[in-house]
């Protein structure tokens, strides 16, 4: 998959999360790419921090990173930090070989989140999102 259809289907599945949640279930959210050297850079953003996002990525990115350093994800695979708030990053789905979708709620934790009983209906777009990364992976 390109990345502007990544961008078209991340779009749809969050609005369509959104509107099983009856709210934004993620404020903001972001496409990154890693090169060969491993170095990210955003191909995508949407969310309130446009301007300092990209500066403020590597710490906000912390738990994740740790979750991520314990297992091997694969292409679909995806993580919830469940107790980071504020501008930590409360997710990642594994878009492609080189490609990770990084989700958050600046003003709230994903336990807030999960708390909300509508969030099992959520889930049913972040499913679909994750199996349509699975079976036509971000390539660039």
């Amino acid at each position: 998959m390109t990345t502007d259809a990544a961008l078209v289907h991340i779009r749809s599945h969050m609005q369509r999360m959104n509107a099983l949640y009856g709210r934004p279930v993620f404020d903001e959210w972001a496409l990154i790419g890693l090169d060969a050297r491993g170095a990210a850079s955003v191909l995508g953003y949407e969310g309130p921090r446009a301007e300092s996002f990209v500066e403020e990525l590597p710490g906000d990115a912390a738990a994740l990173r740790e979750a991520q350093a314990r297992r091997d994800y694969h292409v679909g695979d995806f993580e919830f930090v469940h107790e980071e708030a504020g501008p930590g990053l409360d997710a990642f789905l594994r878009a492609g070989p080189a490609a990770y979708l990084v989700c958050n709620h600046t003003g709230m934790a994903m336990a807030d989140i999960r708390r909300e009983p509508r969030w099992r209906q959520a889930q049913v777009a972040w499913f679909d999102l994750a199996e349509k990364f699975r079976a036509d992976p971000v390539l660039g």
